[in-house]
């Protein structure tokens, strides 16, 4: 009976670790953006200012302009821009748009449930 509550209580702090370490995972976003446009400057800056408050220290924020860099769209089949694509922690998501709509933008990257 004793080695059976062992592994109860090892199962749990296993769960508990593995709870807090999802907390620290790295996220690795890719923004697609057509040119320095208004609406890409502010998509650029709202995911920055989203990911320092969020994610500080946690996340490798790609920009990739598609005039500059057109080939890269096809493998992600970007068909809007600015588009948000975080790639890790899975599941991937999508999010279209100049990123100003803040609080769908967190739910999106799973940094807060609804």
């Amino acid at each position: 009976m004793k080695n059976h509550l062992k592994e109860i209580e090892f199962s749990t702090e296993k769960f508990e670790s593995a709870l807090t370490d999802s907390d620290l995972e790295k996220y690795t976003l890719r923004l697609y953006i057509a040119g320095m446009t208004p609406k890409s400057v502010r998509a650029i800056s709202n995911i920055k200012n989203i990911c320092e408050v969020h994610l500080t220290g946690r996340y490798n924020l790609e920009v990739i302009d598609l005039y500059q860099t057109p080939q890269l769209a096809k493998g992600d089949q970007i068909i809007a821009a600015p588009t948000l694509i975080k790639k890790l922690p899975l599941p991937l998501r999508r999010i279209i748009g100049d990123m100003s709509n803040t609080e769908k933008l967190v739910v999106g990257l799973d940094l807060r449930k609804l």
